[in-house]
């Protein structure tokens, strides 16, 4: 959507610059645990887990990290502690749709904290699916689209098994079934293009665009509340904001 900026770009933007590498990778490490946990620590059969490699190796995450994530959740390694995954749903002001996804050792204490930030912002927790039914999972890779030919780029990630590809604020973004993710982004990297961002995430099957500076203050500052969150692992919404107000957002 020309001159407006989708939550996914945003985020995408605010990481590349983000200090706080060591809480991403502790973060990471929780849902390899519980991803090797629930479906085995071998990738070639654990779609969840590959992906999570793929979004570990995309961030420069150190693959002993990773392998010692993976052997916590399969019990080689004594993890310490025990996580399950709680989702809160909630529609922020402008009918704007937030998903937190949380993995947490303590369910009471969680849910306190992220009431905790809802209210502040005078936000209501939703009933279950209300708003996940708006948001489907898909693979999403991201490519600096100053560093590719865009035809060479389509042609390789369809070929692989990718659904569609849009350009995106300078980037390329490439989508597809999870299950497609591992190879359509290792078949990008064979090619010996750049891949910045390989995941698998919640996209919204509708963008719901806000025009108005503080709402979409209100939201990016519950947002970024949220991600701050230890147990809190990734926030989903459907975001779209006017470009123009990105500076006055900060």
């Amino acid at each position: 959507m020309s001159g407006h900026s989708k939550w996914a770009t945003i985020k995408h933007k605010k990481a590349a610059t983000d200090a706080k590498r060591g809480k991403i990778f502790s973060k990471l490490a929780r849902e390899i645990m519980v991803a090797a946990r629930q479906g085995g620590g071998d990738p070639s059969v654990n779609i969840t887990l590959r992906s999570l490699i793929q979004k570990a190796k995309s961030v420069n995450m150190p693959a002993e990290n990773v392998e010692r994530a993976i052997k916590k959740g399969t019990g080689e390694l004594d993890a310490g502690q025990s996580f399950e995954e709680v989702i809160y749903e909630a529609f922020g002001p402008g009918g704007v749709g937030i998903i937190v996804q949380v993995l947490t050792d303590n369910r009471n204490r969680s849910a306190a904290e992220v009431r905790h930030l809802f209210s502040r912002h005078n936000i209501s927790l939703g009933a279950q699916g209300s708003v996940a039914r708006g948001f489907r999972r898909r693979g999403v890779i991201r490519v600096p689209a100053d560093k590719v030919a865009e035809d060479r780029l389509m042609e390789i990630a369809l070929e692989a098994g990718a659904d569609d590809m849009e350009r995106d604020d300078g980037q390329f973004v490439v989508t597809t079934e999870p299950a497609a993710l591992a190879r359509v982004t290792e078949a990008i990297t064979a090619a010996g293009l750049p891949v910045e961002q390989s995941e698998v995430t919640l996209q919204p099957d509708l963008w719901v665009t806000v025009t108005d500076p503080a709402v979409a203050r209100e939201i990016v500052k519950l947002v970024e509340a949220l991600e701050d969150l230890d147990d809190v692992q990734n926030v989903y919404t459907n975001l779209d904001v006017d470009e123009a107000l990105l500076g006055e957002i900060g």
